[in-house]
C-alpha cells in the first residue's frame, strides 16, 4: 500500500493543483467576466473543483506520450492542434458524464445549463465551453504541467509524503463533510 501511495503522491498533488486552478478560473469567470458576483463554484467546501483535477489527469493520461515524443519539425505545428482537439473531446465527455453522475446523486449539476448556447446537448454540454476546455488543456499541458512537475520534483520524499498525506486527509474529510451535510 505504501508503494502505491508513493507512486500516486505526485498525481494526487497534480489533481489538487488543477482542481484549485479550475476553481479560480470558475470564480474569475463569474466575478470578472460575467460580473455576476462571487459564489462558491465548487461542490465541496474547499476552494477546488474536482472535475478540473479529473480532467487534467485525463489529459495527462491520454496525451503524455504525445507530449513527450520528439517530433519532426513539421509536426511541431500540428501537435498543439491535436492536443487541443483531444482535450476538447476528453473534457466534454467528462463534463457530460459528470452532469449525469451529479444529477443522479444530488438531483442537479452545479454549473449553469447551456440551453441558451447555440450548439448544446441537453443543456449539459455546449460547443463554446468545449472550445475553452480545449484551450485550457493546451495551457495545462504546455504551461502548467511543466511548472507543477518542477514544483513537485523539488520536494524531498519526506516533504512529498507529509504534504500529500495532509492534503489527502483534508480532502477526504471535505468529501465526507459534504456528503454528511449535503
Amino acid at each position: 500500500m505504501k508503494k502505491i501511495w508513493k507512486t500516486m503522491q505526485p498525481w494526487f498533488l497534480y489533481f489538487l493543483m488543477y482542481a484549485i486552478v479550475g476553481w479560480a478560473y470558475e470564480v474569475f469567470l463569474e466575478v470578472v467576466v460575467y460580473q455576476w458576483g462571487y459564489s462558491d463554484r465548487g461542490v465541496l467546501f474547499g476552494p477546488y473543483c474536482p472535475v478540473y483535477g479529473v480532467g487534467a489527469l485525463a489529459f495527462l493520461l491520454c496525451f503524455h506520450k504525445l507530449m513527450a515524443k520528439k517530433e519532426p519539425r513539421w509536426f511541431r505545428w500540428i501537435k498543439p492542434l491535436i492536443v487541443f482537439a483531444g482535450c476538447m473531446v476528453v473534457a466534454t465527455a467528462i463534463e457530460l458524464a459528470t452532469s449525469y453522475i451529479l444529477e443522479a446523486i444530488t438531483g442537479a449539476w452545479p454549473w449553469q445549463t447551456y440551453v441558451d448556447y447555440a450548439v448544446n446537448f441537453q443543456g449539459r454540454i455546449a460547443l463554446s465551453p468545449s472550445v475553452r476546455f480545449g484551450l485550457g488543456g493546451v495551457l495545462f499541458l504546455y504551461v502548467l504541467q511543466p511548472l507543477f512537475e518542477r514544483l513537485v520534483g523539488c520536494m524531498s520524499q519526506e516533504t512529498l509524503n507529509r504534504v500529500s498525506t495532509l492534503l489527502a486527509i483534508l480532502f477526504v474529510l471535505d468529501c465526507a463533510l459534504t456528503v454528511i451535510t449535503g
